[in-house]
């Protein structure tokens, strides 16, 4: 199991390569929200749910595909913590 600092830097990764592909280059911290602070759009959030499943070689239910689980690299995190 990857200790939660580590999760959360991989994670802000992923996102910055996300919003890297658009030309936008920001710092994200943990507790921001992913979508209304940072900007991530519903085809990023997509993507984002896609890299994190690569990245962490795990399978996302459908079930834990919600709002709630990918609104801050926090509760991310928290959702891997709990599907490793």
């Amino acid at each position: 199991m990857l200790e939660r600092v580590s999760v959360e830097g991989r994670v802000i990764e992923l996102i910055g390569e996300i919003l890297a592909n658009r030309s936008i280059f920001r710092a994200v911290s943990v507790d921001e929200d992913l979508r209304f602070d940072v900007g991530l759009t519903s085809l990023d959030m997509m993507s984002l749910m896609l890299a994190i499943e690569s990245s962490f070689a795990l399978e996302i239910p459908e079930k834990s595909i919600t709002p709630a689980n990918f609104r801050s690299v926090r509760a991310i995190s928290d959702l891997i913590a709990e599907l490793q």
